[in-house]
């Protein structure tokens, strides 16, 4: 996200990497309690632009990691283009962010190089796929998905970036909408004139039109 008008947040701290329990049971159920994290761990560009609480009694607004992917996934579900392999775009959605389960959204004025996010997220993943999910089929599906996201060179995984631009743009002017004037153009030049699909462009005109 970009927080570029925001100031430039303190070094955040992790939680340390779960250690396998030799249970591969208990290592599973590991992963699936970890998962939680994404439910109520907050993305950071929301948060520094001071939208209201989310959590807040009779709130519409959420702005929580696995809101992102859900909508993203199902954003997926949505694509006409009968070049893409849909339900791919729907899983990689659904996995593309996982790693912030351990890292936390780290935002691009955080004092972190791409370099070292990138090597933060892939230790995330390398644990939760070798330690708690012991390399299995699922964890492999699970990894390879992320990957091919994070290489960025197959139709699926520029299909899904461009959801998550979408994505991104969509819930700025949700929370413009409901919170009235605010500072969040950034959040709209940085995701709509990147889209590259032309189907995501057009859900992306309208958008714009509509806002």
């Amino acid at each position: 996200m970009d927080i570029s008008n925001t100031e430039v947040a303190s070094r955040r701290a992790f939680p340390p990497l779960y250690t396998s329990s030799g249970d591969q049971g208990r290592d599973r159920l590991a992963f699936i309690h970890i998962l939680e994290r994404l439910k109520t761990q907050k993305r950071t560009g929301w948060v520094n632009h001071k939208i209201p609480n989310p959590e807040r009694q009779n709130s519409f607004f959420t702005f929580c990691i696995s809101d992102h992917m859900y909508r993203m996934a199902i954003l997926a579900m949505l694509a006409t283009d009968q070049t893409l392999d849909v339900s791919k775009c729907v899983m990689m959605a659904l996995v593309h962010d996982l790693a912030e389960a351990q890292v936390g959204d780290i935002a691009p004025n955080e004092d972190f190089t791409k370099e070292e996010k990138h090597r933060l997220e892939k230790e995330a993943m390398h644990n939760f796929v070798h330690v708690m999910l012991h390399n299995s089929p699922a964890a492999q599906r699970i990894e390879s998905l992320w990957k091919e996201y994070e290489r960025g060179e197959t139709a699926e995984a520029k299909f899904v970036k461009d959801l998550d631009r979408f994505e991104m743009a969509s819930q700025a002017l949700e929370y413009e909408r409901n919170h009235g004037p605010s500072t969040l153009q950034s959040f709209f030049d940085s995701s709509i004139p990147q889209i590259r699909h032309p189907e995501a462009q057009q859900w992306g005109r309208d958008l714009m039109e509509e806002r």
